[in-house]
């Protein structure tokens, strides 16, 4: 995977990540690709989880920053 890939994969959103990594597992379970096309596939569906989890760790850290406001304000 080279730098503007990664590049491009940091701006997507939560559910654009998401769906393409969907479709990166649905393309591996189906085979059929040379082995170099399948780790390059491999290393996307690597960098798009990534991205997803980093979505999932912001939203899990505003929940818990709310709810520990409201607690204190309380």
């Amino acid at each position: 995977m080279n730098d503007d890939e990664r590049t491009e994969i940091a701006t997507l959103g939560y559910e654009r990540a998401r769906d393409e990594l969907v479709n990166v597992v649905k393309m591996l379970e189906q085979g059929g690709m040379d082995l170099d096309d399948s780790l390059a596939l491999w290393e996307r569906g690597e960098a798009l989880a990534t991205r997803c989890e980093q979505h999932l760790a912001g939203a899990r850290k505003r929940v818990e920053d709310a709810l520990a406001h409201r607690t204190s304000a309380e």
